[in-house]
Formats: structure tokens, C-alpha cells, sequence
């Protein structure tokens, strides 16, 4: 249970708010083009339980509601995607239009992910030019909102998208490439480059993106799993932050990427304002085991030079990740060490965990401990200047479909009905808490 003492007070400007994203929540897939997301999921056997993200939480035309509820809860600011295939439909980013006024008018600070996973259905990430057209489509997003919006995020998780869309195929679009997916982290990287470029151009600022992030264990001390623990940690940390923070890619990289690759760093390495990072678990790393096992409902092959194994000990989430908030506190000091001054101020950009009821005591105990163990980062020095918890509702959760909900608000996908749960009135009097009741 979370405990009952007090959460320490944060600076008085720290960001506060919870994340979304369009393909999770918007429905009106009759009011977009298609995303590789439609594509995959109308495959059968894509999706735990056979369902996609046509209606979802019908955010497109009840986003009123949601934004009701966003002001009841008393956020600073309210993270959501862009959907691009959305923009690139007929009436382009009018939808975003709306939803920034009614943000505003709510007191709520929109900040926009310009891409959250759902590319559009004819462009593949495997091609260089998918780069280029990402920023002629944030151009277009910045002319748009750029003179109410003021906080921006290029890209969200292009690990994760690299890893399971291309390397294992476990989402869109479904390639199972391993090491040959290479390309595609960094053609995102590029990409993000370029759209901090066309950002910046347009006269914005306030530009980060949203990396996902995890402490790595070695499974033990044996020398092998030292090495696969280091080998992971490197894919999954370093060749996404390496670029973006130090103008180069971890050794042995670089030569497997495409293209001109010292000229593409200059790019990819453009200042950013803040760094974000999502975090949910650790992972625990060893020598690989010379058969294919599933971890976290993925399967991961036998020839990967490395195993993830299951971390003892801890409590798991209805998703089965351990509940380790000590490890977010050692992220963060890891990142301070490891980037020195070339860290820019630190946003969690999402933290959250799966759990089914209305009286979700034990998402209270996980954002409890999560928040806790982020003050403790700042106490020792770490520049955070915010936390968003993922997720303001339950949603379509990708491959395992409605099979894990994530919300502060219970969605009842049949009637969309939206009711608050036990963690939304917690997070709702920390705020208070934290904010001096300012918006009470």
C-alpha cells in the first residue's frame, strides 16, 4: 500500500500531467487515412483478443469530455499524438485545432507527440525519404497550432518501434528483421532531427522527445552475463540516446547504419530544450540460453545474444512487470552520470502500470512509490521538470488489445462510459497537494 506520509513538494514550476496517444484513443477511423496499426491489426491472430482501434475510447468526437476531465483532475498539462494519417486526411489538423482551444480554455497546457507508432499505411521507415516526410508533416502540424502550443515532442519510443514492429514483429508492421531493422532506428533518429529543425524554423521552442528507458541487471556476475547485460543496455538505452545527446552512436554501431551517417549525426544531435524518458520496469539480462522463450508476451528468439529473465522479489503488475520504483530513481542518476552537462532538464514523459478495477489500490501503491522514488532523483541532483502518469483513460493497449488498462478513468468500451477510479482522486489531491490547492 502506498504510505501515508506526505509526498515531498516538488518545485513550485514543476509540470505536472498525464499522457495519451491518438491511435490508443481516437477512433473515427473513417476520418483518417490508414496507419500500419489498420493494417496489422486486420490480420487475425495480430491482437491478444482479435479487436482493433476503429472506435477505442471515440476521443475524436467525446474529446469534450476528456477534457472535462483533465480539468477536474488538475493537471498542468495534457501530453496526446498527433495522428498523422489524421492530418494527411480531408479537413487535415482541425480536430487539433479544437482540442488545443478546449485545453486552453480548460487551463490545461497541450503538449503534442508528432508521432506516437501509427505511420501512415504507404510509407515504411525502412526508407530514408519516410525522414523528409515526417517534417514536412510537422510543418504542417507547427503552422497550424504552433501560435497556441508551446511545448513540443518529436517522436515517442523509437526503440520500442524499432524492437517490436521490425526486429520481432509483435506490432505494425510486423517484421521480424532482428538486427537487419537497424535502419529504421535510425532513419527515426534522423527523423527527429529534422523535425526539431522544422520546429525551430517556424519559431518554436520547447522541443524534447519522449525515449524509452530502463535500468539493466545482469542476471548475474558471470562474465557472460555481464557482456549481454552491457549488449542490452546499449540497444536499448544507449543507441537511442547516444545520438541524440553526444553526436555519435555507441561503438560498433554507427558502421551498420545506412546512409552518410557522420553527416546524419549532425542532424539527429540538434540541442534539444529537455530530454523525456518513459519508464515502467528494469530488466534483468543474461547470456543467451540457446532456445526461444516469451517474455512479457513476447517471444524472443534463440539466436539474440542475450536473455531477459524474470526479476524476483518484487510485486508484478497485471501486465507482469515488476514494481521496482527504486529502479526510476536509479535511471535517472545513471543518465546524470553517463551525460554529464550534455542532459538537458529530465521530463518523465510517462509512467504508469496495467491494473483491472475501480478501487485500484495498487496503481495508488505504484505511482505512490514512482513519485516518491523521482524526488529522490531531484534531491540528488537530477534536473527533473516534470511527470506525466500514462495513462488519463483506458485504451486500446496495442497487441494485447483491451486486455490492460492503464487509465486513471475506467472506460466501458461498449457504452463509453468514463468514470473515475480510486488512483484518478489520488493523483487528483496530490496535485492539490502539490499546487498549495491552487486550483481547488
Amino acid at each position: 500500500m502506498a504510505t501515508t506520509s506526505p509526498i515531498p513538494r516538488f518545485p513550485a514550476d514543476f509540470l505536472w500531467g498525464v499522457s495519451t496517444s491518438a491511435h490508443q484513443i481516437e477512433g473515427a477511423v473513417d476520418e483518417r487515412e490508414p496507419s500500419v496499426w489498420d493494417v496489422f491489426t486486420a490480420e487475425p491472430g495480430k491482437v491478444r483478443d482479435g479487436s482493433t482501434a476503429a472506435v477505442a475510447c471515440d476521443h475524436v468526437h467525446r474529446h469534450r469530455e476528456d477534457v472535462a476531465l483533465l480539468a477536474d483532475l488538475g493537471v498542468d498539462a495534457y501530453r496526446f499524438s498527433v495522428s498523422w494519417p489524421r492530418v494527411r486526411a480531408e479537413g487535415g489538423p482541425d480536430f487539433y485545432d479544437r482540442l488545443v482551444d478546449d485545453l486552453l480554455a480548460a487551463g490545461v497546457r497541450p503538449v503534442p507527440t508528432l508521432f506516437h507508432w501509427d505511420l501512415p499505411a504507404d510509407l515504411d521507415w525502412l526508407e530514408r525519404d519516410t525522414a523528409e516526410r515526417f517534417a514536412e508533416h510537422v510543418a504542417r502540424v507547427v503552422a497550424r497550432l504552433g501560435d497556441r502550443v508551446t511545448k513540443w515532442i518529436t517522436l515517442n519510443e523509437p526503440a520500442e518501434h524499432t524492437l517490436l514492429g521490425h526486429a520481432l514483429g509483435v506490432h505494425a508492421p510486423g517484421r521480424t528483421l532482428l538486427f537487419d531493422a537497424l535502419p529504421v532506428a535510425h532513419h527515426q533518429l534522423l527523423a527527429h532531427g529534422l523535425a526539431v529543425r522544422a520546429l525551430r524554423a517556424a519559431g518554436a521552442s520547447d522541443i524534447g522527445i519522449a525515449n524509452s528507458h530502463g535500468p539493466t541487471w545482469a542476471a548475474s556476475d558471470d562474465e557472460a552475463d555481464v557482456a549481454a547485460a552491457d549488449f542490452y543496455d546499449t540497444l536499448l538505452n544507449r543507441l537511442f540516446a547516444d545520438p541524440l545527446l553526444l553526436g555519435r552512436y555507441p561503438e560498433g554501431i554507427g558502421e551498420l547504419m545506412p546512409g552518410d551517417v557522420e553527416a546524419d549525426l549532425k542532424v539527429i544531435a540538434e540541442p534539444l530544450d529537455w530530454y523525456g524518458i518513459n519508464y515502467y520496469a528494469p530488466t534483468r539480462v543474461g547470456a543467451p540460453q540457446g532456445a526461444e522463450i516469451e517474455f512479457g508476451g513476447v517471444r524472443m528468439p534463440a539466436e539474440l545474444p542475450f536473455s531477459v529473465r524474470e526479476i524476483e522479489g518484487y510485486p508484478v503488475t497485471d501486465f507482469g512487470w515488476p514494481v521496482v520504483p527504486e529502479a526510476l530513481t536509479e535511471l535517472l542518476g545513471m543518465f546524470h552520470g553517463r551525460y554529464g552537462d550534455r542532459l538537458p532538464p529530465v521530463v518523465v514523459t510517462e509512467n504508469g502500470c496495467a491494473y483491472e478495477g475501480l478501487d485500484d489500490t495498487d496503481r495508488i501503491t505504484y505511482l505512490d512509490g514512482h513519485v516518491r522514488a523521482l524526488h529522490r532523483a531531484v534531491e540528488a541532483g537530477v534536473d527533473v521538470r516534470g511527470y506525466f502518469v500514462w495513462s488519463l483513460l483506458d485504451n486500446f493497449e496495442w497487441a494485447e488489445g483491451y486486455g490492460r488498462r492503464f487509465g486513471l478513468v475506467h472506460v466501458d468500451f461498449d457504452t463509453q462510459r468514463r468514470t473515475p477510479k480510486a488512483s484518478y482522486d489520488w493523483y487528483r489531491a496530490l496535485l492539490r497537494e502539490q499546487h498549495g490547492c491552487r486550483r481547488s
